[in-house]
């Protein structure tokens, strides 16, 4: 049977103390709720002895976690253990996570407490919360924090050896967290494997990691391989300085490498746009998985793959579909000076205008010339170029009226080089009126095919549109595509003709 992440979030103490403003009561209870919708097993809800209203706090969330297991913080000491165990005596499950520095810099310059002191300190608190707690009715335990441990490698043994003892007194989890991230992962990991190993496997390892380097994600997901079961996260990567471990990025990261981790990974995005909300810390751009350019591909390669796969599960640059995590906006594609014809060609079908791969290659360096100079072009822009290069194309033709004189009869009036010229066409319809009328001057025309395209109305039009796109055998320039749009759809299809003569004739 595969070993499952025990996932333990900490938005609503790490991520919250954080905060320019944190959340009052009613914030709390909302963001608990979010949490435990996504099906995590445990909460870490306050620091009871932090202030009047993290108490609070914790005791009313206490009152409503139901199955979720909640933690609180102490320090090491009985009076903080004494309130944390308070503020959860209404939880079903509850759980007293205590803490002190067993880091050598730290003891000595923080704390100013002699090593063997400070092992007392965190021997002394684990012994008190268990006997406070030996009688208690409802499901509780004792974790316990080295924190700085990411500062212990030249006392491992120390802490080792401390660790031991504090197991003897009754902690079941042994939390490791790098409070300040300074190296890179394999070191950190090398000494909780240490650990792990002197430990035994009936000790829970837990990990804690901050992302002072940008490695929190990466140190927590080898952390799980190399023994760690229970993980430490916080939602959008909230928590001081740069951060705490990410929890999408976390619990993504395992789903690719096989591992079931009970989530639900279908509500990651939608929390992470509200606990940005709620936290008013914004989601930065490029954000994995769900800043807003997580799905932006402005490459011309990148944009060629990953139009290419876009409805597979693995895009050829994306790591997930992004619906896995909640998210349906398509993958973004711009364009810019770097981009190439198959981002004219999927943003003009993305705006329901039809395109061939020939006019997007033939559209592209007008493109990327407007965006050498102005940076990326929106879609918008790209259409209107389209509109322009492709269905108002200009040349020795201007098309000035057709209009039906009768059934079956048309007037064709048109400038060829600045020379007017006037001509009655006949046929069964205003394609056919117009082939004929040109031919009655020497104008002849092979229709090869022709199709119309409903066009969304202009938002500040209430008339439809229609698109003409007419096909003409040319015998040096092989097939040319005639487009043009207008209301009347016998006009589209006289202009889209005179939009491939320009073509052939130019």
């Amino acid at each position: 049977m595969q070993r499952k992440p025990f996932f333990y979030d900490i938005t609503l103490r790490d991520g919250n103390q954080s905060l320019k403003k944190p959340w009052s009561l009613e914030e709390k209870l909302f963001v608990f709720d979010k949490i435990t919708e996504l099906n995590i097993p445990a909460v870490e809800i306050g620091f009871p002895a932090s202030s009047k209203m993290d108490f609070e706090c914790c005791v009313e969330l206490s009152k409503k976690a139901g199955d979720t297991l909640v933690s609180v913080l102490a320090r090491a000491n009985k009076s903080d253990i004494d309130k944390a165990i308070l503020a959860t005596k209404d939880a079903k499950k509850s759980r007293i996570h205590t803490f002190i520095t067993l880091s050598p810099f730290h003891m000595e310059h923080v704390l100013n407490k002699q090593k063997e002191d400070v092992a007392k300190m965190a021997i002394d608190a684990v012994e008190y919360a268990c006997s406070q707690l030996k009688n208690a009715s409802r499901t509780v335990d004792i974790e316990f924090s080295v924190e700085h441990f990411g500062d212990c490698s030249n006392n491992l043994d120390f802490v080792i050896e401390v660790l031991k003892e504090i197991v003897k007194k009754g902690a079941k989890t042994i939390n490791l967290p790098n409070t300040v991230e300074r190296y890179r992962p394999l070191k950190f990991l090398a000494m909780v494997e240490s650990v792990k190993n002197a430990l035994g496997d009936d000790v829970i390892i837990s990990l804690h990691n901050h992302n002072d380097l940008g490695m929190a994600t990466a140190t927590t997901v080898e952390g799980f391989f190399k023994g760690a079961t229970q993980l430490e996260c916080c939602l959008n990567g909230l928590g001081e300085r740069a951060g705490n471990t990410d929890f999408c990025q976390v619990a993504t990261a395992l789903h690719n490498c096989g591992v079931e981790s009970g989530i639900d990974l279908s509500k990651l995005y939608e929390t992470a746009l509200v606990i940005s909300q709620m936290s008013q810390v914004k989601i930065y751009e490029k954000a994995p998985l769900i800043g807003p350019e997580a799905l932006a591909h402005r490459s011309g390669i990148h944009q060629d793959g990953a139009i290419k796969t876009k409805d597979f599960e693995f895009g050829a640059y994306r790591p997930i579909n992004p619906t896995l995590i909640g998210r349906y906006d398509d993958e973004k594609i711009g364009f810019t000076s770097q981009s190439g014809k198959t981002a004219i060609y999927d943003i003009i079908k993305g705006l329901k205008y039809p395109i061939t791969i020939k006019e997007s290659v033939y559209l592209t360096p007008f493109a990327k010339q407007i965006a050498q100079s102005k940076g990326e072009l929106t879609p918008k822009e790209v259409l209107n170029l389209y509109l322009d290069k492709i269905c108002n194309i200009k040349g020795p033709f201007e098309l000035i009226t057709f209009k039906q004189v009768e059934k079956g009869v048309f007037d064709l009036f048109f400038n060829f080089k600045n020379e007017r010229k006037e001509v009655i066409g006949l046929g069964n319809g205003p394609v056919d009126a117009c082939l004929n009328a040109l031919k009655k001057i020497g104008f002849e025309v092979k229709l090869s095919n022709y199709k119309q395209y409903s066009i969304d109305a202009d938002k500040d039009s209430s008339q439809a549109q229609a698109m003409s796109a007419i096909s003409i055998l040319d015998d040096k320039k092989g097939e040319i595509i005639g487009r043009a749009i207008d209301t009347s759809t016998a006009l589209a299809n006289v202009k889209a003709i005179f939009n491939a003569l320009n073509q052939i004739y130019s």
